[in-house]
């Protein structure tokens, strides 16, 4: 069968054929990856130059930004580039990239919002310990596992997708290559590759998710025995951005990779790929800066200090 592969490259068909809407598209979505370079951008620069952001938090917000930046550009600069010309082809090694990266990130982005949580574990029911605990090599090593189980477990996917023969046709059926889309195109039985979809989708997905449910039961319970409502209030704002973001990559993740074969719609699917894929990353700046008094007055010192650059 691997002798009958014939595909060089494949064609995405993209959110819609109208190239009026198409059109509109480009617009919009040129205006939300610019939105969210510039704000990832901000809080990495922010965490970099603020010596009192230089703590665990803002440590793993950084991974977080880092991961975002070319989460979302491993697929809306090439659905741009298909929105604009009339061209929607991409080659087999630049699918097989796309795939990789895509799923490499996206599951560093699963670990990283786990080990967020644990962090926040740490500081609110452990707050004696908590800097011994999460201590730079400490963080260090938790950032290093989020970032060598996306990279290893993409490889697991990407090796078993791109190995499999591809005769024709080569139409993709999303605005990138999904490998839930492109395993559609396979002329071999690729009820093993599905299988292998979903129990890693457990592993990365579910495993991870969890996990954060687990974290935040043992931290509300240690916040409902603070006596000040006060205190509550600030230990809860400190998990609520976290938990915001959790609900959203987390929640529409689910949706794609951990549901039953049956109930996978590819339509359905492009839909829910945009809100994780590119919406998501586009709001998590939003949500950590708006709820967060640290990263505001760092953006408001940074401000000011460039005024009086430009002044002097």
């Amino acid at each position: 069968m691997r002798n009958q592969s014939t595909v060089t490259e494949f064609l995405l068909l993209g959110l819609s054929s109208s190239p009026k809407m198409r059109l509109i598209l480009f617009g919009i979505f040129t205006v939300v990856y610019s939105i969210t370079l510039a704000g990832n951008l901000t809080i990495l620069t922010l965490i970099w130059l603020e010596t009192h952001l230089h703590t665990p938090m803002y440590f793993f917000l950084s991974h977080l930004s880092f991961v975002d930046i070319w989460y979302t550009t491993s697929t809306v600069p090439q659905m741009l580039a298909n929105l604009w010309s009339p061209k929607k082809t991409i080659s087999f090694a630049g699918c097989g990239a796309q795939i990789y990266l895509f799923l490499a990130l996206g599951i560093t982005e699963c670990v990283l919002l786990a080990v967020m949580a644990y962090d926040r574990f740490v500081a609110i029911c452990h707050p004696l310990r908590y800097t011994d605990i999460m201590n730079h090599r400490a963080c260090v090593q938790f950032a290093a596992s989020a970032w060598i189980s996306g990279f290893l477990f993409a490889m697991v996917h990407a090796v078993q997708t791109l190995q499999m023969p591809y005769c024709g046709p080569n139409v993709i059926n999303h605005f990138y290559c999904d490998i839930l889309a492109l395993l559609k195109l396979v002329c071999a039985d690729t009820h093993l590759n599905e299988i292998i979809v979903f129990v890693i989708g457990v592993l990365v997905i579910l495993s991870p998710f969890s996990f954060i449910l687990a974290t935040y039961a043992c931290i509300l319970a240690a916040i409902l025995k603070i006596r000040s409502s006060r205190s509550r209030c600030k230990a809860f704002s400190t998990c609520a951005s976290h938990m915001i973001v959790v609900a959203m990559f987390y929640g529409s993740a689910m949706l794609t990779y951990v549901r039953p074969r049956s109930s996978h719609s590819l339509e359905h699917g492009k839909i829910v790929s945009l809100f994780y894929s590119v919406v998501t990353p586009m709001l998590n700046p939003m949500i950590y800066s708006l709820r967060n008094k640290d990263v505001k007055q760092a953006f408001l010192k940074m401000v000011q200090r460039h005024k009086i650059t430009l002044g002097a």
